[in-house]
């Protein structure tokens, strides 16, 4: 029998709506769903892939316990029943919530349920919970949430009917596959231009019409540097930075106080700004006529000047001129200047105009929106590094300079966004036992007594978010869990939960370093990190370093919620979430992680997830994700509520709402009012809108949003390290790091890559090449390198090497290389290239595999010398070294893994003999019997005339 089913796909974060033909209820074939908002039809290699992701050989069984006695890393286990791992694992956690719930570390890798996590760990009580965020892009988020109240990626996408420029900032090839092709592909065909801003033309930077080879890590410069020629032409759009920036307000000037560089506020707390009509300096009312530039004494006898003010000052510098800048980020000055020469022209020669009257939230009417066709996309390649924050700050800030924000053309908010900045809640900063926390265990600090340290100024979370090393740490630092927990810093862990995160491989700073703390013992001979769990749908190279393994289900064979309280598969002008229903059977012993959290919620009695009495609130995930409420009305899915589904956004639970979404192709969109679909930080009826759907608090008070080039934020911080405050840093290392890197205005510095060179300046320093990793398009993560099909494409991943670069270290195609940084060194085979710029190497990320890993045999190409994993190059420690600052951005923690510098030097012949030992068969070849067909009935030999062949017919 054959049928089709609808779900979402998982093979990557994309979210895309998929039909998935069975046949005798197996997988035979997926395709993408032509009516799904985000993919239209379109499906990558990966998701074509996922039959052989379900038929993959790395599945885990069933649930698993470490044998007596069995050292950690071996993978030698018993398989167990659910009901035992249940039982051990509620006991274990039942006497941590009794005693100190911080002592449970919960995080998890790229899953799409963080919504359910973040409940469950609020739930229980512990602070010790993230996700893999501040090891991929909090600082792109972060910078966003904090200027703009969105975000690039899962927060804001190109308006890529109408935009007439289009720059791509350090974006990866993985992220967004079918979306931002299917977006590029709009912007070719309307003869739009796409400038690529990349050390590396591969992917979407190769159909680029300009690529701007960029030095790694000064993207943040470049931005300056145009924006400082928009400035100084004074090609920027005044009314836009006067009326939705807070560029006109006022900052105080009173050096060594605690005032200096605050807002002015009136006596009802509204910032101040000078006022054109009333030629005085006056509350920033929704009538006002604000100066952008403006400075002297306010009534008081105060000194003031505008925030924008500020910014040209620093910005007309001779720091940030197109000639100073193209020293260092390697683009010529005259490139810079006609770069942002044409985005002006871009933004306001354009007759971009759409006819749709609005009101803005000070209740003037508007014919329609004014275009600015000038659209900006980052992803990790500027987020993740030390000066990341900053530099995603750099590119807000150049849209903010053309009006380029949620205007037609430009890069659009997606629901639930735009938010107000700082747009998150505070985060806990305390716990108690057998008590849900009082805030989410993750936020944004509005200022230093928002920190999670103790009365020593000493971190409260194991992964040292919102500490004083990474105070705005919004999506937590799960890249420093493994290490603090060896060390017992802050404070001893008992158990630690990981969910569908490699932690122990390509999800590590350094795989060896993580195993190494993995095993790490006391002097008693027990491990520091007593319990560890896994929970995972494959065996990979973290399984084996369990106490506990939890065998999760593929995607095929789950109930999932892609909901508008996570991460959801919105587009600009339709608010959407999703579902996953089983499509195929496990025939294995394995249960979502989904309903292992409900089950063990349920166990432990979290008062969210019990009746009066203690009797369970929810039968199953089902359940929970129909009956439970954020608030009232509001639930997980948005579609079909209401007791007979006649409700949306809103409304009361739907006992059917599983139901009709799965007769409704598995996805549900709310399209927003035409109204209310562009400049949404100044649009009453989208404020309106977001206000009935619950993205705003319910007491909003519908003003306008301010984006906030300015922020008083970091400036609390700042003072913070200036030795103001009733809560400063303990010393004055870190006292420094405020004062340095906490500026409210957007500004670069490179020392941190300097330093990593191996010398204070990164003057002559011992490793001079640039070293970067990139996910490849046709894979995703450790995920799917194991995948019989996609790894056809590639089995092994090389050191790509600029040819002239390669001739002058006498490197020859296919050598046999050493790449060394300052904490170790790994062998790999060299490909010469010319799309790169010279003073780099890259390669593809998470093709190497630990031998005997994902179902691969131990001599497979992933898992010998012709794959190598760049991470292991890495630290997750400064230069200072362990028990220094971690290697992160000091702002927000993120892991700086793009700073990373190398050199590089061809093996001796004895050398390459030891470590590239004749080659075997290829792991492809290996497991091609049985394992790379996959057909449906018998395969047919179809015979055509070579002339039918050679004209394709």
């Amino acid at each position: 029998m054959r049928e089709i089913k609808f779900t979402t796909c998982y093979m990557c974060a994309c979210r895309c709506g998929v039909k998935a033909h069975l046949e005798n209820g197996e997988i035979r074939f997926v395709q993408g769903n032509p009516a799904h908002p985000v993919n239209r039809g379109a499906l990558c290699g990966k998701g074509n892939a996922a039959v052989m992701k379900q038929l993959s050989p790395a599945k885990l069984r069933a649930p698993m316990l470490r044998k007596p006695n069995a050292p950690r890393g071996a993978g030698d286990f018993d398989e167990i029943s659910w009901e035992r791992a249940l039982d051990i694992l509620a006991k274990r956690l039942e006497n941590i919530r009794a005693t100190d719930p911080n002592r449970l570390a919960f995080f998890t890798g790229r899953d799409q349920m963080q919504a359910l996590t973040g409940l469950w760990a609020r739930q229980f009580g512990t602070m010790n919970w993230a996700a893999h965020g501040g090891f991929c892009s909090v600082n792109m988020a972060a910078a966003g949430l904090l200027t703009t109240g969105f975000s690039f990626w899962e927060f804001g996408e190109p308006d890529w009917e109408r935009a007439r420029m289009a720059f791509l900032w350090g974006v990866a090839e993985d992220h967004s596959s079918n979306p931002i092709k299917l977006g590029l592909a709009e912007l070719k065909n309307r003869g739009a231009k796409i400038v690529a801003v990349n050390p590396v033309r591969t992917g979407y930077q190769a159909i680029a019409d300009e690529w701007i080879p960029v030095r790694p890590g000064t993207d943040g410069l470049l931005a300056l540097a145009m924006a400082r020629v928009l400035l100084s032409r004074k090609m920027i759009d005044e009314e836009f930075l006067a009326r939705h920036t807070n560029a006109p307000h006022l900052i105080l000037q009173s050096p060594n106080t605690a005032a200096h560089g605050l807002v002015a506020r009136g006596e009802n707390g509204a910032p101040l700004c000078f006022d054109l009509e009333k030629n005085a300096p006056a509350e920033c009312a929704p009538n006002a006529a604000p100066a952008l530039f403006w400075q002297g004494k306010l009534p008081d006898g105060r000194e003031a000047k505008t925030a924008f003010a500020l910014l040209a000052e620093r910005l007309l510098g001779e720091e940030y001129s197109p000639k100073v800048a193209s020293q260092i980020c390697g683009v010529p000055a005259r490139t810079i200047e006609r770069l942002a020469l044409e985005s002006a022209a871009a933004a306001f020669e354009s007759d971009v105009f759409v006819p749709t009257p609005w009101t803005d939230c000070a209740g003037r009417k508007h014919s329609g929106f004014v275009g600015r066709p000038v659209a900006m996309h980052a992803m990790r390649g500027v987020s993740a590094r030390a000066n990341g924050f900053q530099t995603c700050r750099a590119i807000h800030l150049l849209q903010a300079l053309l009006g380029a924000i949620d205007a037609p053309g430009s890069h659009l908010a997606k629901p639930p966004y735009p938010k107000r900045p700082p747009c998150l809640p505070r985060p806990a900063v305390s716990r108690a036992p057998n008590t849900p926390l009082s805030a989410p265990p993750l936020g944004a600090p509005r200022g230093p007594e928002d920190l999670a340290v103790d009365e020593n100024g000493k971190p409260l979370r194991i992964d040292g978010a919102f500490s004083w090393d990474a105070p705005l740490a919004m999506h937590g630092a799960m890249h420093m869990v493994l290490s603090n927990a060896a060390r017992g810093i802050p404070h001893p862990a008992d158990t630690l939960m990981i969910y569908m995160a490699n932690i122990a491989w390509n999800s590590a700073m350094n795989p060896d370093a993580a195993r190494a703390a993995l095993t790490a013992k006391n002097d008693d001979g027990g491990y520091r990190i007593p319990f560890v769990v896994v929970a995972d749908a494959f065996r990979s190279e973290t399984t084996d370093y369990a106490d506990l393994v939890l065998p999760d289900t593929t995607y095929l064979e789950r109930r999932d919620v892609l909901s508008l309280l996570d991460r959801p598969p919105s587009d600009p002008f339709g608010a959407s979430d999703a579902i996953r229903i089983p499509i195929c059977e496990p025939k294995r012993d394995a249960r979502p992680f989904q309903e292992v959290l409900v089950e063990l919620a349920g166990r432990l009695k979290f008062p969210d997830f019990v009746k009066e009495g203690g009797a369970r609130k929810f039968r199953d995930y089902a359940d929970f994700i129909v009956n439970y409420q954020a608030a009232p009305g509001i639930g997980f899915l948005s579609g079909w509520r209401g007791a007979k589904g006649e409700s949306v956004l809103r409304g009361a639970p739907n006992p059917r709402q599983w139901e009709m979404y799965e007769k409704n192709e598995c996805f549900h969109r709310t399209p927003l009012p035409p109204s209310a679909r562009f400049m949404r930080f100044a649009n009453r009826d989208y404020i309106r809108f977001a206000k009935h759907a619950g993205w705003l608090a319910a007491d909003d008070d519908g003003s306008a949003m301010t984006i906030e080039l300015y922020s008083e934020t970091l400036r609390r911080f700042q003072l913070a390290g200036e030795g103001f405050g009733a809560r400063v840093p303990p010393d004055e290392a870190r006292r420094a790091r405020l004062r340095g890197h906490f500026d409210p205005l957007p500004f670069w510095r490179g020392e941190f890559a300097a330093l990593e060179a191996g010398e204070p300046d990164g003057a002559g320093g011992r490793f001079s090449l640039h070293a970067v990793t990139q996910r490849p398009m046709f894979m995703y993560h450790s995920w799917d390198s194991q995948n019989a099909w996609l790894r056809q494409i590639a089995d092994r991943n090389p050191a790509f090497l600029h040819r002239g670069l390669a001739e002058s270290l006498g490197i020859r195609d296919g050598d046999a290389v050493w790449i060394e940084s300052r904490v170790g060194r790994t062998a790999a085979r060299a490909r010469l290239a010319e799309g790169m710029r010279g003073d780099l190497v890259w390669t593809w990320n998470a093709i190497a595999k630990s031998p005997g890993a994902w179902g691969l045999s131990a001599d497979s190409r992933e898992a010998t010398a012709d794959s190598f994993l760049m991470n292991r190059l890495i630290s997750e420690w400064g230069a200072e070294g362990e028990g220094g600052f971690p290697n992160a951005d000091p702002v927000t923690g993120q892991a700086a893994w793009y700073d990373l510098r190398v050199s590089v030097r061809r093996m001796t012949a004895e050398e390459e003999a030891r470590e590239f030992p004749p080659a075997a068969e290829s792991g492809v070849a290996e497991s091609r019997p049985g394992r790379l067909r996959h057909v449906v009935g018998a395969p047919q030999n179809i015979r055509r005339p070579t002339r039918d062949v050679l004209l394709a017919r």
